[in-house]
């Protein structure tokens, strides 16, 4: 073994030397070493039998010799280095205070009982704050002063909406009448100028709306938590808090104020919906909660302006469990794009910007966050790769050149996690990515959506998520490629899956009892639907009786 001519500092050359016996010979391993050797002892055991061709029989004796020669050489150098900081120390060549300060700081720096207290964040003081408010009698004061909020922004966007409608209309009347005018005395030139200025005016409306409703929902944000740590104040001073909830109740008259009007923003549709209680595992069983609902996705985000009994009760129970062990989680399928300009992802930001998030970031800042963390694992992935035929051979190539065009964009397979405290039954959502390929009827149990949806259950059992709602066709919408065979082909395949993943809950989580919602499209029929529930228990031997409701 040639040592390296070029030496660190605080390096020098040892010589180690080991006899042992191969036959009737005696042979010698000298190897020239630098301590302190940068290898692992380990692998530099394993580099000098594989050099030096050491018969295996050896290769313990080895081991324990080479360990016993490194202990013994680093304390000889450890005891020569001590003895020269000794006489350095005795002659005045260090200063005896820099010293002993530098001695103090590690030691406060490293111990724990000189280790700072952790400080809490604001966000834990209010968390805490709104957590015990939010369990005394002062909760309905919070939703109702909530609700108020919602009302006014709820006003802002109808407003909105219909500045905007008008402005299309006038648009449109506008360029009628350019299109009767071309070919006379206007030229295409002028239908171009027409259609830029009309583009132009609805940006700066869009604009000054969007600008005006963020000011809104900061000044709410503000308001509502300097509200709370106020009541919480108030209360811990005195325990007769009708006065204050007295002041801060939104009037009856606020909550019902378009009832005769006749326009309801979300009216309730009929939902279809059916129940099971479901005990797995091989020895210790779990209980589980199983729900087929027919509905739209988007109904457990939304809120009603004029709440019924029921979506208070719900809203209710979303804000007790909004910090414990008992979150609520929705699995949204979205494109490979981490944004909210189009689809599905476009509804779902409308919706969330409806009511003003009390706790958490918005969606527009929770998304920007994701995008950054996206193109940082993006970079890591990439310089750890530096053997590009090892990927063609296992069939990444097509994923990691879409990863080097677009490093911004996320696989299928993958998704991301927004918070939220402003939906109506749902605290956590998965955006899940999927293609095309899930419109076709040939998907396995190895899909990256399938695998996709084992990594979100996981997720739900390490942080706290009892109950999860996914999309059991694994789409929001039905097309005309979707019949009914493909429909039972679909439902059983992603209830197999589920049940798997369920099985494996118990190593992940010890076995939590958990409520897992299958949502199927609001288009599916009530046949296609009583389908589906006579499949369920069938594959997930479903010993409790079903209980169907219906609720209008």
């Amino acid at each position: 073994m040639k040592t390296s001519r070029s030496k660190a500092s605080g390096t020098a050359d040892r010589e180690f030397v080991f006899e042992f016996k191969a036959g009737k010979n005696i042979c010698v391993l000298r190897v020239p070493l630098q301590l302190p050797v940068q290898l692992n002892i380990r692998d530099l055991h394993g580099r000098l039998m594989l050099l030096h061709k050491i018969p295996c029989y050896i290769e313990d004796e080895l081991k324990a010799a080479l360990s016993a020669f490194m202990e013994e050489q680093s304390g000889l150098d450890f005891d020569r280095e001590a003895e020269l900081a000794l006489q350095r120390l005795a002659c005045g060549a260090v200063d005896v205070n820099q010293l002993t300060s530098a001695w103090a700081a590690s030691y406060t720096q490293t111990s724990l009982e000189h280790a700072r207290p952790e400080e809490s964040s604001w966000d834990e003081d209010f968390a805490d704050v709104y957590h015990e408010l939010i369990h005394s009698p002062a909760s309905d004061t919070l939703l109702n002063l909530e609700h108020s909020y919602f009302v006014s922004v709820s006003e802002l966007i109808s407003e909105r909406d219909v500045e905007l409608s008008k402005l299309q209309e006038r648009q449109a009347a506008e360029m009628d009448k350019v299109m009767h005018e071309l070919g006379n005395t206007l030229s295409d030139h002028d239908v171009n100028a027409v259609a830029s200025q009309h583009f132009d005016a609805q940006q700066v409306l869009e604009n000054r709306w969007a600008s005006e409703l963020k000011q809104v929902t900061a000044i709410q944000k503000q308001e509502y938590q300097d509200w709370v740590i106020k009541l919480h104040q108030d209360l811990q001073k005195s325990n007769n808090s009708s006065q204050i909830n007295e002041e801060i109740k939104v009037q009856p008259g606020r909550l019902a104020e378009a009832a005769d009007g006749g326009c309801r923003p979300f009216e309730e549709q009929p939902l279809l919906e059916e129940s099971f209680t479901i005990h797995l595992g091989a020895q210790l069983k779990t209980m589980h909660n199983l729900r087929l609902v027919r509905t739209d996705v988007l109904d457990f985000c939304k809120h009603r302006r004029h709440s019924s009994s029921g979506a208070k009760l719900r809203r209710l129970q979303t804000a007790l469990s909004l910090y414990s062990s008992s979150l609520c989680g929705l699995v949204l399928l979205v494109d490979n794009r981490v944004n909210s300009y189009s689809g599905i992802k476009r509804d779902f930001a409308t919706v969330a910007k409806e009511c003003t998030d009390f706790h958490f970031l918005s969606l527009e800042q929770q998304l920007e966050e994701v995008q950054q963390a996206v193109l940082y694992a993006r970079v890591q992935c990439c310089s750890k790769q530096k053997q590009p035929a090892e990927n063609q051979k296992n069939g990444g190539d097509d994923k990691s050149k879409t990863a080097e065009r677009n490093p911004s964009n996320i696989l299928p397979g993958e998704f991301y996690i927004s918070r939220h405290s402003n939906l109506s039954e749902v605290h956590v959502v998965f955006h899940l990515c999927v293609d095309d390929n899930l419109r076709s009827g040939s998907i396995t149990a190895r899909d990256p959506a399938i695998m996709g949806l084992r990594n979100i259950l996981k997720v739900c059992c390490t942080h706290d998520v009892t109950t999860v709602t996914v999309p059991l066709l694994l789409v929001h919408d039905m097309s005309e490629e979707m019949t009914i065979p493909w429909c039972l082909k679909r439902a059983e395949l992603v209830f197999k899956c589920v049940k798997g993943f369920m099985m494996e809950m118990a190593s992940w989580d010890g076995g939590i009892s958990r409520t897992v919602q299958f949502l199927v499209p609001k288009s599916i029929s009530e046949e296609m639907f009583y389908q589906l529930s006579n499949m369920l228990p069938q594959i997930f031997r479903v010993s409790s009786t079903l209980t169907l409701t219906s609720k209008h």
